[in-house]
C-alpha cells in the first residue's frame, strides 16, 4: 500500500524537524498513541490502539530514523506486531520544505499488513490510513504552530486550560498507525 501526502505548517522547518523528533509532540499526534519512548539516538517504541472497520488491536512496535537531513527530513522504517490480529510495517520519507510561511512537509508512505487487518480489504485499509494520516499532521500542525486564539488560550490561568488539556488528550493524534505499518 502507498500513501502520499503533503502539509502545510506555520512554522519554520528547524522548529517542525525538531518537533517531528521529540516524543512527546509525536505521542500527542499519533491517533491511539498509548506510549511513545526514545530507546535510542534514531530509534522510538510505540503502543498503539487502532481500529480498521470491526477489527480493533494494540500495536507493539519500534521505528527506526535513517537518512537523517536535518531540518530537511528523513526516512522511518517501523515494524508492529499485534498478536493474532496481525502485523504492520513499512516505511515513510518525510521531507521538509520551506514555503514562505512556513514549512510544507511531505511524505511517501510504503506499508504492508498482514493478519486480520490484510482480511479485511485494501479499499478500507487505504482510507482509514489516508484519515490516520490526515488526523496525525493536522494534530500536529496544531501543536508545533497553533492559531492565534489557542495561543492566548495558552496563556489563561491553569483552570482555564485543563478541560482543554483533557480533550486533547483524548484526541491525541495521528501517525500511529502511520508508523507502524
Amino acid at each position: 500500500m502507498k500513501i502520499t501526502g503533503e502539509q502545510n505548517i506555520a512554522a519554520d522547518p528547524q522548529k517542525v524537524w525538531q518537533a517531528l523528533n521529540d516524543p512527546e509532540i509525536l505521542r500527542q499526534s499519533i491517533p491511539g498513541c498509548k506510549s511513545l519512548e526514545r530507546i535510542g539516538e534514531n530509534s522510538f517504541r510505540a503502543t498503539i490502539e487502532t481500529k480498521i472497520g470491526p477489527v480493533k488491536a494494540l500495536f507493539n512496535g519500534e521505528v527506526q530514523l535513517s537518512d537523517l537531513d536535518p531540518p530537511h527530513g528523513y526516512t522511518l522504517s517501523g515494524r508492529g506486531n499485534a498478536g493474532s490480529m496481525g502485523t504492520a510495517k513499512g516505511s515513510a520519507r518525510v521531507r521538509l520544505l520551506p514555503n514562505g510561511v512556513g514549512t510544507k512537509l511531505t511524505y511517501d508512505v510504503d506499508a504492508d499488513v498482514t493478519g486480520k487487518f490484510a482480511q479485511l480489504g485494501s479499499r478500507l485499509i487505504q482510507g482509514t490510513a489516508n484519515l490516520l494520516a490526515g488526523q496525525f499532521f493536522t494534530r500536529f500542525g496544531e501543536i508545533v504552530a497553533p492559531a492565534p486564539a489557542e495561543v492566548a488560550a495558552a496563556k489563561r490561568p491553569a483552570t482555564a486550560w485543563l478541560p482543554w488539556a483533557v480533550a486533547g488528550a483524548a484526541i491525541a493524534a495521528a501517525i500511529a498507525y502511520y508508523f507502524l505499518r
